[in-house]
């Protein structure tokens, strides 16, 4: 059974770009291993994230991420089970934020900023399909 999760959480202290390509790297290292495949979305101390992979897997890989001394305010943002992934091919994609539209922003939520705790679980969903669909994704493998 598959399934795919979204959460939202805040860095307990801002990372450094280096952190960031290494908590990347070992992602996309051991996700294909435990078929867990996504995409990561950060700006700064804020992270918005969506897992994809068996039930288990998943499940495990989020409650490593809550327990997680790095995380702050971490935040189940949607939970469902799915027929199929929307992220098959990546082990982890990147939202490129240098490329994000604020009036794509404004199409989800009250203001251009990038706040997943003022908007629901579907809208962010939402959101991340479009980011996809209009090529914001780097670093697919």
């Amino acid at each position: 059974m598959l399934v795919r999760l979204m959460y939202a959480s805040r860095a307990a202290k801002p990372l450094d770009p280096e952190e960031l390509t290494h908590i990347l790297r070992y992602a996309r290292s051991a996700n294909p291993k435990v078929g867990v495949t996504g995409v990561l979305c950060s700006t700064g101390d804020l992270f918005i994230q969506v897992l994809e992979g068996g039930r288990a897997a998943v499940n495990r890989l989020y409650n490593r991420i809550a327990a997680d001394a790095r995380h702050t305010e971490v935040t189940l943002l949607a939970y469902e089970e799915i027929a199929e992934r929307r992220f098959a091919g990546w082990a982890m994609g990147q939202v490129n934020l240098a490329r994000l539209n604020p009036a794509l922003l404004m199409k989800y939520s009250e203001t251009a900023t990038l706040d997943p705790y003022a908007i629901s679980g579907k809208a962010a969903m939402a959101l991340f399909d479009e980011l996809v669909a209009t090529a914001s994704v780097v670093c697919q493998g």
